[in-house]
């Protein structure tokens, strides 16, 4: 009896499991494995970055596109620190993106492969690292501010790579939020043209929907949704516009609606000339198929952005957002990749970030341009020269990853077992495959854009910007001292923004970095993901050094080592040049640059590289100089090493005698406070050696435009929350560098030397 007890109860637990299982399925919020991510042919996939200002809403809205494409159980919050791609305790903590982060995920049949990525400054390089290798971008803004500092920064990284965008104004809900003026930001400060795609319905809390110009239906969500998912914006409702209802809302769609037509039709020829055969009598009848095919025309040839509205927070036009990143935005193959054609169909992929993984070791984001990708191949590392093999093959997905049996063209993957690669690097499937992409390269006269290295075609890399901070770092103990280095070794690899270098006098550590935050921001990880308990000295300004005048100078090296003789004359000229952020100037005259051998000419530029590092002054980089090599007299047998001693000798001489001029970084200032405050706010930047530029409105705050030395600016983010009780915000960025007043040089200087 009891045996038959027992088994009529495992019985009803089976069945109920199975209940369980069969009523779970049919779960709004049923969750989809990675493992189902579709893998369409290459004209399916998008890779897209999410790019904006701080606090526009960006996370906010991956958040959304990963919740309604089925991908997470609960929409994530900032606020509450549990959002998928800010996975680092360092961003849940402040609620800001500090490292970019790659999901992979599908929506209508499309594959997204999509970066968020950071709006603040000190974080710039993870947007040029990310639109390096992204097909499209969405660029999120704040509906109530329109284009803000960073957002202007983040455009122009898009435009440099020609990356087509589309707008989506976020935060249509807030009382302030004002389509008109985001438009007109978008057409004066960012020179775009602005394709309104969408009218909002209802204005600040009363923010229902959009409607949707090209196909005239309206898009409203509820509050609150049928079912226990109450208000989670998963459910809208889609209809005609109707006349006796909404009569205002009609006439402004139709107004909105005729505005755009005519907007695609001068800047489509193929659209103007099918409106004026076939819809003549009525441009209004023309179909959405048509007007929506045109508007992809035009986005793909950057001649306009298309620009949707919504509000991610409230749940709202997230979807449309979807539909119009696969609608508007190109396929790798739509994108122009001149160099890729000459590996045909042999792998060619790019590295552009990497992160270290405690149990893992070095995962490398790779995005593949061509051929395909197996996990256990041996891969050819043109950058290093070196054959590596991947152990792993993997689907980014924020911190977590599944494992897959290959990847082809046009996806964005995750790699173990390129402990070499860094960012920038160009994998090929083998060094034959190089060869004859450089063979092909070669036949074809060198067409497109490419660099030829050692024989070899390589994609370009990633610019990285210099560091404008500095500060000694110091380990607790000597023991701990390899820790912090194989620390900082690990972190200069994920991130190229941050430089270590050891000082030659007092043999300490110096931490470069691109702002107060950043150098926080990596103290702070190798507390935590080291565990150690380092010593941060003052931060400092990264000066620069001029010239004043120009100067000549020779120098002769006669030097013997051994039984071998080195004999090298210089003569060059010095003189100042246009101060730009770079490197310096360097010319050859005529007859020594062919008289010069290629190994000669390196060596002679290596000389002149290596005394531009230290300037005459306080021996900071030099910048704005301009050298002219007239003559260079080298006898046989002499190393090249020696020929770069003399050069650099020479070239020091040459600039005590010009006289130096020390250059501080000037930075541009953008301050948001309100009117009463605002003269507390520009006192304060008189006494920091401030020149304001402007001074803007936006609704009811004052927008503050100024230029001021970096070296004024230290703790400015608690002095302004003390000026303000918080109530201000500011964005700070490097704009150039500028010749230091006598007196304020001489104050320097006596700093630096101890005697202040």
């Amino acid at each position: 009896m009891m045996i038959q007890g027992r088994y009529l109860f495992l019985a009803w637990r089976l069945c109920y499991r199975c209940q369980l299982k069969r009523q779970y399925s049919f779960l709004p919020d049923d969750v989809k494995s990675l493992r189902a991510v579709v893998n369409p042919d290459i004209s399916k996939i998008r890779n897209i970055g999410i790019m904006a200002h701080i606090d526009a809403g960006k996370t906010t809205t991956t958040e959304r596109m990963l919740y309604y494409s089925g991908y997470t159980r609960a929409l994530g919050d900032v606020d509450d620190g549990d959002t998928v791609t800010d996975f680092m305790a360092q961003e849940r903590e402040r609620g800001i993106t500090i490292q970019s982060a790659a999901v992979t995920f599908d929506w209508k049949s499309y594959r997204i492969n999509l970066i968020d990525t950071p709006g603040h400054v000190d974080f710039t390089l993870e947007v040029e690292r990310s639109l390096r290798v992204l097909d499209g971008a969405v660029a999120v803004f704040d509906a109530s501010a329109g284009v803000e500092a960073q957002t202007l920064t983040v455009w122009r990284q898009a435009e440099k790579h020609h990356i087509p965008c589309v707008c989506f104004l976020n935060k249509m809900d807030k009382p302030a939020a004002n389509l008109g003026f985001s438009i007109a930001s978008i057409r004066q400060k960012l020179k775009a043209n602005p394709v309104l795609l969408q009218v909002p319905v209802g204005s600040g809390k009363s923010f229902l929907g959009v409607v949707d110009l090209l196909t005239n239906q309206k898009l409203t969500w509820k509050q609150e949704s049928e079912g226990f998912l109450g208000g989670d914006g998963r459910a809208f409702e889609s209809k005609p516009l109707d006349q006796l209802d909404e009569p205002e809302l009609l006439q402004e769609a139709n107004e909105a609606r005729a505005a755009l037509i005519e907007q695609v039709a001068d800047l489509d020829d193929e659209f103007a000339e099918l409106l004026l055969t076939d819809f003549s009598d009525n441009f209004s009848a023309v179909p959405a198929v048509k007007l929506q095919a045109a508007v992809r025309r035009v986005t793909l040839a950057r001649k306009g952005v298309p620009v949707l509205c919504g509000s991610s927070l409230k749940n709202k036009g997230v979807q449309p957002l979807l539909d119009a990143i696969t609608t508007y935005l190109p396929a790798p193959d739509e994108r122009c990749h001149d160099l890729v054609r000459w590996y045909k169909d042999d792998l060619c992929a790019l590295a552009f970030k990497v992160v270290h993984d405690k149990q893992c070791g070095p995962l490398v984001f790779i995005r593949i341009y061509s051929g395909t990708l197996k996990p256990q191949a041996a891969v050819h590392n043109i950058n290093r020269n070196t054959t590596q093999r991947i152990s792993r093959l993997l689907v980014p997905f924020a911190d977590q990853h599944v494992e897959i049996p290959s990847m082809t063209a046009g996806n964005i993957a995750l790699t173990m077992g390129l402990k070499e690669t860094v960012t920038g690097d160009t994998i090929v499937s083998s060094k034959a495959s190089a060869a004859a992409a450089a063979r092909r390269a070669k036949n074809d006269g060198g067409s497109g854009r490419k660099r030829v290295e050692n024989t070899s075609v390589v994609l370009s890399g990633v610019e990285i910007p210099d560091p404008v901070f500095f500060c000694t770092i110091e380990a607790p103990t000597m023991t701990k001292q390899a820790i912090l280095e194989n620390a900082l070794t690990c972190l200069q690899r994920e991130d190229p923004s941050l430089t270590v270098r050891v000082d030659p006098d007092s043999g300490q550590t110096i931490l470069c970095g691109m702002g107060e935050l950043h150098i926080e921001i990596i103290h702070d990880r190798i507390r935590r993901e080291y565990g150690i308990e380092t010593h941060l000295g003052p931060l400092q300004v990264a000066y620069r050094e001029t010239i004043l005048s120009q100067a000549s100078a020779s120098d002769t090296l006669d030097r013997t080592i051994g039984d071998r003789r080195h004999v090298v004359t210089v003569e060059l000229d010095v003189g100042p040049a246009e101060i730009s952020v770079g490197s310096c100037q360097l010319t050859f005259a005529e007859e020594v640059e062919v008289r010069l051998s290629p190994e000669m000419r390196e060596a002679v530029e290596n000389g002149v590289n290596s005394s531009s590092l230290q300037g005459p002054v306080i021996g900071y980089p030099l910048l704005g100089v301009s050298t002219l090599i007239r003559n260079v007299s080298i006898e046989a047998r002499t190393s090249p090493s020696m020929v770069s001693a003399c050069v650099s000798r020479c070239m020091l001489k040459a600039l005590r005698l010009a006289g130096g001029q020390v250059l501080e970084p000037l930075m541009s200032l953008e301050v948001t406070v309100e009117e009463e405050q605002l003269g507390s706010v520009l006192g304060d930047l008189a006494h920091r050696r401030g020149f304001v530029r402007d001074i803007q409105s936006r609704h009811s705050s004052k927008v503050l435009l100024a230029s001021v030395p970096l070296a004024e600016m230290m703790g400015y983010s608690t002095a302004l929350r003390t000026l303000t009780s918080g109530n201000a915000t500011f964005t700070l960025e490097l704009d150039t560098y500028e010749a230091m007043n006598p007196h304020d040089q001489n104050t320097l200087l006596k700093s630096l030397s101890g005697l202040l």
